[in-house]
């Protein structure tokens, strides 16, 4: 008899310990869940400072020729890497989107005006990201990608004249033409990278555009 008890409490005390291993991940997987869910619910909730850096580059003299000092890394680069001997800041787009969001921002007129508008044929510009979202890159480090990245213009080009019914007057005949980028693009949160450049005018200047992410400020 004794050996059959001993038995039984083994048995007894080995579906105690079963039962307990089980309740215990169980419990593990629920927290895991429960921090996964509460990370998740957190990046939900981040809002990103998007800032877009419209540089001219040219090798004429400009009236300033200051950049942030955010970009003055940036424009080394560019010297070593570009024929020209001055850069401009033209123009600086700051935008709020949510993590994961998607951003569109249109504006008339800017540094594309060089290449021929006025104030009766502006130039129609289109910032646009599908979705801006933070991320990991292999090494652990934050990153954030940029779906969609999209950078465009209509210019107005003058492809003629049109002469009066009085005969003694001519008009120009304009038409739009579409100039821009378009990429995928993952940058390190805070830092400005150049996404491209855009060729200006007839003197052979460049736009340089330029881009920088970072957390808004809670």
């Amino acid at each position: 008899m004794i050996p059959i008890k001993r038995d039984r409490v083994m048995v007894c005390a080995l579906l105690c310990l079963l039962t307990l291993f089980v309740l215990a991940q169980t419990a593990v997987a629920q927290t895991s869940s429960v921090t996964q869910r509460a990370s998740t619910d957190s990046d939900d909730e981040i809002n990103l400072d998007t800032q877009l850096y419209l540089v001219m580059a040219s090798n004429q003299a400009t009236a300033n020729g200051k950049v942030p000092a955010l970009l003055e890394p940036v424009v080394r680069q560019l010297q070593a890497k570009l024929p020209f001997k001055n850069y401009a800041l033209a123009a600086t787009l700051l935008n709020r989107v949510k993590n994961g969001g998607r951003l569109s921002v249109r504006w008339i007129g800017g540094p594309l005006a060089a290449t021929g508008s006025t104030s009766t044929t502006p130039n129609f510009n289109d910032f646009t990201i599908d979705a801006v979202q933070l991320g990991r890159a292999a090494d652990g480090s934050q990153l954030v990608r940029l779906k969609g990245f999209n950078f465009g213009s209509r210019v107005p080009v003058q492809v003629g004249a049109s002469v009066a019914s009085t005969g003694n007057v001519s008009y120009p005949t304009i038409n739009y033409e579409p100039t821009g980028l378009h990429t995928d693009i993952s940058l390190k949160e805070g830092e400005a990278v150049v996404v491209g450049t855009l060729n200006v005018g007839a003197a052979g200047d460049a736009l340089v555009v330029i881009v920088s992410v970072k957390r808004s400020p809670k």
